[in-house]
């Protein structure tokens, strides 16, 4: 039976060191999730833009920043919430794991998302998640690192 450190006595996670297929290309996966996520809310947000700038003569189109925040929370948390991935995490075979090795519930998907969308409002923030996500055993962005979640390849179960 492998021994943990004392950095691992708080997660029931998946070691890194011996349970490496949990973790492969996970980062890469991670990346290309995003692409595919960002590109359904776009098109939704769009859409959902469109509609409103013709019902409001083209008010509407005014608040698509907002529109697209908006698109973007409500996707994440509750395909998260759903399903532990977004639709992109899902086609990439990776899903968010909390801590105990469970899937993400309501409030901390939202919490996640939350935290995510505020870190990609800044370059600043985009960067330490990209280098988090490179640099930590357990592939983390800053947002699982503070909520102690992360992102694994989908377990057969």
């Amino acid at each position: 039976m492998p021994t943990l450190s004392p950095m691992d006595s708080w997660t029931d996670l998946p070691h890194p060191e011996h349970d490496r297929q949990f973790y492969a290309g996970v980062p890469a996966k991670r990346a290309a999730a995003w692409v595919i996520d960002a590109l359904v809310i776009l098109v939704a947000a769009a859409a959902v833009t469109l509609v409103f700038g013709v019902l409001t003569l083209g008010f509407g189109l005014m608040l698509f920043p907002f529109i697209l925040f908006g698109a973007s929370f409500l996707y994440r948390t509750l395909t998260i919430a759903a399903s532990s991935a977004t639709w992109g995490m899902m086609l990439m075979g990776i899903e968010f794991r909390d801590r105990r090795g469970h899937r993400l519930d309501l409030v901390t998907a939202a919490l996640h998302t939350g935290l995510f969308l505020f870190l990609m409002a800044s370059v600043i923030g985009w960067i330490a998640t990209v280098a988090a996500m490179l640099l930590t055993r357990y592939n983390q962005g800053v947002p699982d690192l503070l909520l102690g979640t992360t992102a694994i390849n989908r377990p057969l179960d």
